[in-house]
């Protein structure tokens, strides 16, 4: 049996599914001409953009995952996440064809139909890997979500571009910054320590939690809330985790808003988190 401890407990978000999905239709029916042609963070996207790669990842993951339709893979010598940067792109070119109208009725479909494929899955299955938590087999509740997590990310950075708050209370924040948390041990994982070195993260506010992450005989693991003193101790707010995790803001921008306690070198490799598949420049291993 493949051991995947090290992830921490699993946590069940498809009861949040039907809820996040209508609060993104009624997002998207607000939206006048000139709030779906406003920028947004994502480089070159627009609202609409944003809206139809979202209508892209459903229709990716039901014809892959629910009707097993494989055609698309990376070029020869092209890296995952430069293969998934390309489709997308390519997808949103193709979608712009498609007027604001059309779009929504065709996320309602496609969203029910997500909301209903999840519920049919076994959450304890291992599945394939989710890349931004490591390149092992994972159980399908961290894939369903990993998904739950994007589809909230979309929807606030649809938020952010237009001025509204979005889903911001600890219902439907509180598992996203859950999930984007099980990336700590590989976020840590070419970090050479002790072992019983701890990194603890108090993410502050309503939707926060601690989570610690401990250096195993064989690797970063997700433990339950340190007895001991820390190695070292983040405090950052949930504003702070979910822009990094997502790189809404850089591990730079989020060392000026982060009070560290403990060895700053390890809180720095910490904060390097980010829970999307990402293409950073590959940094030089971390040593303690």
């Amino acid at each position: 049996m493949t051991d995947t401890s090290w992830l921490g407990p699993a946590i069940d978000v498809r009861p949040l599914l039907a809820e996040q999905q209508a609060a993104f239709i009624d997002l998207l029916r607000r939206l006048d001409n000139g709030e779906w042609a406003r920028p947004t963070i994502c480089p070159g996207w627009s609202v609409k953009d944003v809206a139809a790669h979202v209508l892209g990842d459903h229709i990716g993951r039901l014809s892959m995952h629910r009707d097993g339709y494989h055609v698309l893979h990376p070029q020869d010598g092209e890296a995952f996440p430069g293969f998934l940067d390309r489709i997308n792109d390519e997808w949103v070119t193709a979608a712009r064809r498609i007027s604001p109208p059309m779009l929504i009725e065709l996320l309602s479909a496609m969203g029910n139909q997500i909301v209903e494929f999840w519920q049919t899955v076994d959450l304890d299955t291992l599945g394939g890997p989710v890349r931004w938590a490591g390149p092992e087999p994972v159980p399908y509740w961290l894939d369903v979500a990993r998904e739950y997590t994007e589809y909230w990310t979309h929807h606030q950075q649809i938020c952010d571009a237009t001025g509204r708050t979005g889903l911001t209370g600890p219902h439907y924040l509180g598992p996203v910054l859950d999930t984007f948390l099980r990336a700590l041990p590989h976020t840590l994982r070419d970090v050479t320590a002790p072992e019983g070195t701890t990194v603890q993260v108090n993410v502050t506010g309503p939707s926060g939690g601690v989570w610690t992450c401990t250096h195993g005989s064989d690797r970063w693991r997700l433990r339950p809330r340190a007895h001991q003193q820390p190695t070292v101790n983040l405090y950052l707010d949930v504003d702070t985790a979910w822009r990094l995790c997502t790189r809404g803001i850089t591990p730079a921008q989020a060392v000026e808003r982060t009070h560290i306690d403990g060895d700053r070198q390890l809180a720095t490799a910490a904060l390097q988190i980010v829970s999307i598949i990402w293409s950073p420049p590959k940094p030089e291993a971390w040593e303690f």
